[in-house]
């Protein structure tokens, strides 16, 4: 899940997202801000899901996915879009307007 939170005075969204795989010891979301070698770890909750907040610049897209495990990849359901990348698989996009 992706939760949008826009500021008026300020240049950046605070964007939240959240997962729920069935069977995790640990979730990242990789690719925001093309930062695929840098992993942002997102914190277990007590239901189980895992989340966490960044912020991310007004008028800007970010192609992303979570590695669950360290080895899974997979995409976000309620991504604004999908977008393939040059391995040839897909890839979640969140599109933050100005």
């Amino acid at each position: 899940m992706i939760q949008k939170t826009y500021y008026k005075t300020k240049d950046y969204c605070k964007v939240k997202f959240s997962i729920q795989p069935e069977t995790a010891e640990s979730v990242e979301i990789l690719g925001l801000n093309n930062e695929w070698d840098a992993p942002v770890a997102m914190t277990r909750k007590k239901d189980g899901s895992f989340a966490v907040e960044v912020n991310l610049p007004k008028n800007s897209e970010h192609e992303f996915k979570y590695r669950i495990n360290g080895t899974e990849w997979t995409t976000e359901t309620e991504a604004d879009r999908q977008a393939t990348n040059s391995f040839g698989s897909i890839n979640s996009v969140v599109v933050i307007e100005g």
